[in-house]
C-alpha cells in the first residue's frame, strides 16, 4: 500500500500568515517522491467560528449560560447586540483578508462596527493613527471586534479559547499528564466540534495512512491531543506522529504510556529523517524492518526512545524549498491589535517563512536551550541558495513578503543574501532575528535596507552590563545603542526582546534596566519592545548547572509528561512578579512615543529605588565619533547608478587644469560632485566594477591598488569631500 501522509498544524498560532513547518516537511518530501497533503486547521477552524453561519450558532450555544448568573454587563452587551456581529462579519473578514477593501470607509466612520469594551481604549488611541491611512485604522478597529467576540467566547462558550493558543494552561508545564488526559475524556466542547467537523473533511478527503501533527507551542497541544484521539476512534488503522517545537523541548523525557492512546510515534529535533522512516514501507508488507530516528514509542506497555537509523540528518541545501500548496494563502487574516508598526508585523501582512541558517551561531547565552540540536547545531545556508528558494516561494504562493525565522541571523551571511538579493534585482521585503552586535555597522545597515530589509528584532534581554554578561550575551547596552541607532538611521524598524527577573538580578538593576529602555526609545533608536519574565528551563545552562548562578531548583522530581520548565528559588528572594504590570504599561506607551517625561516611580503602585544611571547615558554612547580606519579586505560596493559626465577647464592666476563634473541620481534626488579628470575617469571606471549587480566584489586594497597604478596618494582622494558624498549616496564599506 502506497504512502501517504497528510500533515496539519492544529489549532491556534497566526492568522496572518501560517505557521511554516508542515511546508518544510512538505518541501523536503518532495525531494523524496512521497505523497503528502497538509492543513492549518487553526485558520480553517477560525474561518468557519467567525462566519455568518458560526456566530449564529456561537450564540445559539451562549444562550443555555443566560439562564445562568454571573454573565458579565459586557458579554450580555455582545449578546444582545448579535443581530449586529451576525450581519457585519462576513464582510469584516473578507475586509481583513485584503478582499474588501472599501470597507474601511464605513468601518472608520465608526458607526458600522458593534463596540463592547475593546473598544473602550479608542479615545487614547485616536492620536495614534496620525497620518496612518484608512486602511490601517480600519484593520485595527475591526481588530477590536473580533477580540470582543473573543472575550465573549472565552466568557460564555469556551473558556480556553484564544486566538494564537487553546488550552495553552494544560499544555504550559505540564509534568503531569493527568490534567490533559483528564481534559480529553470530557465530552468535546463547541469549539472542539468545529475543529473535529473540519478534520473529518479533510481525513475523508485525503485519506492518509500516516498522519503528522506539528505542536509548535504549548497553545497547540490540547487541540493535537483532540486531533489524534478523534483520528484514532475513528480511522484506527492510520498512523499518528507527533513532531515540532513542543515535544522537542518539552517531551524529551517522556515515560507516561497512556500518550500512546493517542498517538504512534512522538518525534525529536529536525523532523526530514524521522519522518523519511515513519513513511518507509511497513514491515508487516514484506518491507525491512523498521528503523526510528529519535523516535519515542510505546512496546510491551512501555514507552520506548529508539535512534537506530542509519540515516545521516540532512544537510540545510538537500531539504528542498518549503512548500506552500494546499494551504488556504488568500484566506488568513491580516489584524493590528498594537499601532505601533513594528509590533504590528507579527500579525499583519502574509509572510514566506525562511531560515538563513540551522541552529545559532553565536550558540552561549545562558538562559536558552543551547544543549539541544536545533539550537546547536550550526549550519549556514548559502546565499544564491536562499535566493533560489524565495524565488520559488515568490512564483507558488504569489507573495513577495520574507521573514527569516532564524534563532539569530549571522551578519555575514545576511551581508551575503543582500548582495544576491541585490545582483538578482529581486523586489523583496524581509525582516529577521539578529544579535545586537557590532558587526551592524552603518554600512551594512544601509546595504541591508537597500535589498528590502525592514525590520530586525534582537535580544536586549536585561539592559545592564553585568547581567549582559552573566547571560554570556557578547554585548554592552552602549553596543546595542549603537546598533539599534545605524539600523534607524538606515530605516530598517528595530524590536528589542526584554527580560526582567534574571537570577541575581536585583530591584536596582531592573530599575535601571528600565531607565535603559527609556532612554533607547526617546532617543529614537528603538521602535518597539517586549517585556519576558525569565523562566529556567531544563536544557539550558541555568538549569543545567544552577548554582553557577545563585538558584536552587526547588524540585528534582522529573515529570512522565513534560519537563521543560523548573521552578526555583532565587537568592536574592525578589518577587519579581510585581513588576510586570508596569514595565509593560510603561513600554506601551514608550512605543507610541509619549510619557518619556514620567518619574520611573510613575508606573509602580509600590516603592523602588532611583535610578543609578545617568540621564544621558545613551545620548553620550550616540555622540561618539565612529572608527575611520577600513580593513584592507573590507569590501566596497556602490548601490547608486552610472553618472552623467561633463568635462570643463578651470583656470586660476594663469594656470588651467581639466576637471570633471558627474551627476547621479538616485530614487529621491539628484546630485553633483566634481573632480580631477584623471580622478574622475578612474572613478566612472571603477563605480562600473563595484556596482552592486556585478557578481565579483572589489576589497578597499584592491580600489587602493588600482588607482596607485595610475595616480597618487588614494588615502588622500578616498577622504576627499567627492568621496564623501558618495559615501552619504550609496559607496558602502562592508
Amino acid at each position: 500500500m502506497k504512502t501517504k501522509l497528510f500533515l496539519i498544524t492544529p489549532p491556534f498560532t497566526q492568522l496572518n500568515t501560517p505557521y511554516p513547518a508542515t511546508a518544510y516537511i512538505k518541501g523536503f518530501l518532495n525531494t523524496k517522491g512521497i505523497e503528502a497533503f497538509q492543513a492549518d486547521l487553526g485558520i480553517e477552524v477560525i474561518l468557519k467560528l467567525f462566519s455568518k453561519e458560526g456566530l449564529q450558532s456561537l450564540f445559539q450555544v451562549a444562550s443555555l449560560k443566560f439562564t445562568v448568573e454571573g454573565i458579565s454587563d459586557n458579554s450580555k452587551r455582545i449578546y444582545a447586540l448579535q443581530e449586529e456581529y451576525i450581519k457585519t462579519i462576513d464582510a469584516v473578514i473578507a475586509f481583513l483578508q485584503g478582499k474588501n477593501p472599501t470597507l474601511a470607509l464605513q468601518i472608520c466612520q465608526e458607526d458600522y462596527l458593534p463596540e463592547a469594551s475593546r473598544f473602550a481604549q479608542l479615545e487614547e488611541l485616536d492620536w495614534a493613527f496620525g497620518t496612518m491611512g484608512t486602511q490601517d485604522k480600519g484593520k485595527h478597529l475591526a481588530t477590536l471586534y473580533l477580540e470582543d467576540i473573543s472575550d465573549f467566547i472565552v466568557e460564555c462558550v469556551d473558556a480556553n479559547f484564544g486566538f494564537s493558543r487553546y488550552a495553552e494552561r494544560l499544555g504550559r508545564s505540564a509534568n503531569s499528564f493527568d490534567e490533559l488526559y483528564a481534559a480529553l475524556q470530557q465530552e468535546p466542547t463547541y469549539i472542539d466540534s468545529v475543529l473535529l467537523s473540519t478534520l473529518k473533511e479533510k481525513i475523508e478527503a485525503v485519506k492518509p495512512t500516516l498522519f503528522l501533527i506539528s505542536v509548535p507551542f504549548p497553545g497547540n497541544l490540547y487541540s493535537a491531543f483532540r486531533s489524534a484521539q478523534w483520528v484514532k476512534k475513528h480511522y484506527p488503522e492510520i498512523k499518528i506522529s507527533m513532531g515540532g517545537g513542543f515535544p522537542n523541548t518539552e517531551l524529551r523525557s517522556l515515560s507516561d504510556a497512556r500518550v500512546f492512546e493517542f498517538f504512534d510515534y512522538i518525534t525529536l529535533d529536525d523532523g526530514e529523517v524521522p519522518v523519511e522512516e515513519l513513511a518507509s514501507p511497513d514491515p508487516s508488507e514484506g518491507g525491512e524492518p523498521r528503523r526510528y530516528k529519535r523516535t519515542f514509542l510505546l512496546e510491551d506497555g512501555k514507552v520506548v526512545y529508539k535512534n537506530n537509523s542509519l540515516k545521516p540528518d540532512y544537510k540545510q541545501s538537500q531539504v528542498g524549498t518549503p512548500d506552500y500548496s494546499d494551504l488556504l494563502l488568500d484566506k488568513y487574516i491580516s489584524v493590528i491589535e498594537i499601532v505601533n508598526p513594528m509590533h504590528r508585523m507579527w500579525s499583519d501582512g502574509r509572510w514566506n517563512k525562511l531560515t538563513m541558517a540551522h541552529g545559532c551561531y553565536w550558540g552561549k547565552c545562558t538562559f536558552c536551550d543551547i544543549s539541544l540540536d536545533y539550537i546547536k547545531i550550526y549550519e549556514p545556508i548559502a546565499a544564491s541558495l536562499l535566493c533560489d528558494r524565495m524565488e520559488e516561494m515568490m512564483e507558488q504562493t504569489g507573495e513577495n513578503g520574507f521573514h527569516y525565522v532564524d534563532e539569530a541571523a549571522p551578519p555575514a551571511l545576511m551581508r551575503a543574501l543582500a548582495l544576491e538579493i541585490l545582483r538578482r534585482k529581486l523586489s523583496v521585503t524581509w525582516w529577521t532575528n539578529i544579535r545586537f552586535e557590532k558587526s551592524f555597522t552603518a554600512d551594512l545597515c544601509l546595504l541591508l535596507k537597500a535589498s528590502g530589509c525592514i525590520a530586525v528584532s534582537g535580544g536586549l534581554e536585561v539592559a545592564s552590563d553585568r547581567l549582559l554578561k552573566l547571560i554570556d550575551k557578547g554585548v554592552t547596552v552602549e553596543q546595542v545603542a549603537k546598533v539599534t541607532r545605524n539600523f534607524t538611521e538606515a530605516g530598517v524598524m528595530v524590536h528589542a526582546y526584554l527580560m526582567y527577573g534574571y537570577p541575581t538580578q536585583t530591584i536596582q538593576e531592573t530599575v535601571d534596566s528600565l531607565e535603559m529602555v527609556r532612554q533607547l526609545f526617546e532617543a529614537g533608536v528603538l521602535q518597539s519592545g517586549f517585556w519576558h519574565q525569565f523562566a529556567m528551563t531544563a536544557h539550558s545552562p541555568v538549569g543545567l548547572y544552577p548554582e553557577k548562578f545563585g538558584v536552587v531548583k526547588e524540585t528534582e522530581v522529573i515529570g512522565t509528561f513534560a519537563n521543560n520548565d523548573i521552578n526555583y528559588i532565587d537568592s536574592t528572594g525578589i518577587d519579581h512578579d510585581k513588576f510586570s504590570f508596569g514595565l509593560k504599561k510603561s513600554l506601551f506607551n514608550f512605543m507610541h512615543g509619549i510619557c518619556f517625561d514620567y518619574e520611573l516611580q510613575d508606573w509602580f503602585d509600590f516603592k523602588i529605588p532611583k535610578s543609578k544611571i545617568p540621564e544621558d547615558f545613551i545620548f553620550d554612547a550616540l555622540q561618539e565619533e565612529a572608527n575611520f580606519t577600513i580593513k584592507p579586505n573590507a569590501k566596497i560596493v556602490w548601490l547608486g547608478g552610472k553618472p552623467s559626465v561633463e568635462k570643463f577647464t578651470k583656470s586660476k592666476k594663469g594656470n588651467s587644469w581639466e576637471m570633471m563634473s558627474l551627476t547621479f541620481h538616485d530614487k529621491k534626488e539628484s546630485f553633483t560632485i566634481q573632480t580631477s579628470a584623471e580622478e574622475g575617469d578612474w572613478l566612472v571606471e571603477m563605480l562600473l566594477k563595484i556596482t552592486v549587480s556585478k557578481a565579483k566584489t572589489y576589497t578597499f586594497q584592491e580600489l587602493k591598488t588600482d588607482f596607485e597604478t595610475k595616480l597618487e596618494d588614494f588615502e588622500l582622494f578616498w577622504y576627499s569631500k567627492p568621496v564623501n558624498t558618495l559615501r552619504e549616496f550609496g559607496l558602502l564599506v562592508l
